[in-house]
């Protein structure tokens, strides 16, 4: 080999050294941001377009921000005590409380793991109608996207998580980020939308914005999110010298949640709502989109869709392993056979929607308002443990802080109150 070759060879590994250390700053912020926006987020930010407009995008807006920070102050805490999230509610407030997010957020997991897979296999079926004539049916392609998820889970450990969310989030951002080029409303619309409104009732429906404004806040403002990230930062080796790290990943995980999440709902006002067309079912993304953008833009909505869903159904599927891990404050050793057992059984409930042609978007939308309920209870929490002196050690909360924490805990309240009466009035139209 000649020293052309050689040079060349150095260099080549060198970038990729230097490349694979930056990503790993951001790891922690893009498993989160793949946990976030799942089809969860699509559908909720999808419908808040077709049916409303941009008019919720200051919804987006106030979500955001409170996930910035929430974000940043339960890392925060993990850098200066080196605990995380459930082992100190467990240890410095009370053990049921560390059972209660155990519990609520498992129920949750397991409710979006049915609606991500019903979702992604509706869409995926109906978009096999390009192609073949009838389609592919939902079953088999829920059966390959738990296989594929389950196989990562099998063979991976927490950095390789990372790493395959972060190839999955990508494809995910590019595909919405163009779609909302092709699809853009009119800026007025944009602006308008940042101004805090909560629209009417729909024409000829009895329906109101209230579950979708608490889906959009569930689905973003999610209390798992800031618990899981205790046990991230913690992994990562971060102490408190890594502070400004920390709070960069934070940035950049919420900046693209912000960019992602405005991009779907714009491209589903655009098209969907300006036609007055809205929302009830998956497969009417592709339907009605079709004629409206183009086959080019559905295809890219499409695989955007499928990408968000794959990559949420991995830290779906691991919640439950982790969150017990850090109740117990043990190391998180996925190849134990009782983990294993649980990431299956969790896994296999993507196959509920398919088998029994159960609504996804529904599933969906109630499952992401109920994690608002848990919201004021995640604010309580961290206000308590970082205002207290003998676990801070001098870093406690500024008044600055506190005052935030208090605007968010009441912004929470809003979000519960009207996440109740979002799913009364849709049981009471199931009933009627």
């Amino acid at each position: 080999m000649t020293k052309t070759n050689t040079a060349k060879l150095t260099n080549m590994k060198t970038f990729k050294q230097r490349f694979l250390a930056g990503l790993s700053l951001f790891l922690p912020g893009i498993f989160l941001l793949g946990f976030n926006i799942g089809t969860g987020s699509v559908t909720s930010m999808a419908k808040a377009g077709a049916d409303y407009g941009m008019s919720l995008l200051w919804t987006i807006v106030i979500s955001c921000l409170c996930t910035f920070f929430m974000i940043n102050l339960y890392g925060r805490y993990t850098l200066i005590t080196g605990e995380t999230a459930l082992h100190a509610f467990r240890t410095h407030i009370h053990p049921t409380l560390g059972l209660f997010f155990i519990i609520t957020l498992t129920a949750g997991v397991c409710g979006s793991v049915m609606g991500v897979m019903g979702i992604v296999a509706e869409i995926s079926s109906e978009w096999s109608k390009s192609i073949f004539d009838e389609g592919i049916p939902p079953i088999y392609f829920s059966i390959v996207f738990i296989s594929l998820v389950y196989y990562i889970f099998w063979n991976g450990n927490t950095q390789f998580f990372e790493r395959s969310a972060a190839v999955i989030v990508a494809v995910m951002a590019i595909c919405f980020i163009a779609n909302f080029f092709i699809m853009m409303p009119p800026p007025i619309d944009i602006f308008r939308g940042l101004m805090p409104s909560i629209p009417g009732v729909l024409e000829d429906s009895n329906k109101s914005a209230f579950l979708v404004i608490a889906s959009m806040v569930g689905t973003t403002v999610f209390s798992g999110l800031f618990i899981i990230r205790t046990t991230l930062v913690k992994e990562a080796g971060w102490t408190l010298i890594d502070y400004k790290k920390q709070r960069n990943d934070a940035i950049v995980s919420v900046c693209l949640m912000f960019v992602i999440s405005a991009s779907i709902m714009a491209a589903s006002a655009a098209s969907l709502h300006t036609e007055g067309l809205v929302l009830s079912k998956a497969s009417q993304m592709i339907t009605l989109l079709e004629p409206l953008a183009g086959s080019l833009a559905v295809s890219i909505f499409a695989i955007g869709l499928i990408a968000a869903g794959v990559s949420s159904q991995l830290p779906n599927v691991l919640m439950l392993p982790w969150l017990i891990c850090d109740y117990t404050n043990t190391d998180r050793d996925m190849s134990l056979p009782k983990f294993r057992l649980m990431v299956l059984g969790i896994s296999l409930l993507g196959l509920v929607v398919p088998i029994f042609d159960a609504r996804p978007v529904l599933v969906m939308i109630v499952s992401q308002a109920l994690n608002s309920l848990i919201l004021p209870i995640t604010v309580t929490s961290i206000f308590y443990l970082t205002n207290k002196k003998s676990l801070m050690n001098g870093y406690e909360n500024t008044w600055l802080t506190n005052s935030v924490l208090i605007i968010i805990f009441i912004f929470s309240l809003f979000t519960t109150y009207i996440g109740i009466n979002g799913v009364k009035q849709t049981i009471s139209n199931i009933l009627l």
